[in-house]
């Protein structure tokens, strides 16, 4: 969850990060900064970081997500 916040919060390089989309959609519940589950059809991209890590995210309080550091 760590590398995912640097990532998220723009503390590593954009050019060799993977591409985290944040969504635009706001709910009542979860963080201000979740991340949208993709639906994906092949395994190959199933397991892959970006995608492991979202249900992961998303259950994260709003505090612990908008830290000023780690």
């Amino acid at each position: 969850m760590i590398e995912v916040y640097k990532i998220v919060s723009g503390k590593y390089d954009t050019a060799i990060t993977p591409t985290v989309i944040i969504s635009d959609t706001h709910k009542t519940r979860g963080n201000d900064l979740r991340l949208p589950k993709s639906r994906l059809k092949y395994d190959m991209r199933k397991f892959n970081f970006t995608n492991r890590v979202v249900d992961q995210w998303n259950s994260l309080l709003n505090w612990v997500v908008t830290a000023n550091n780690t």
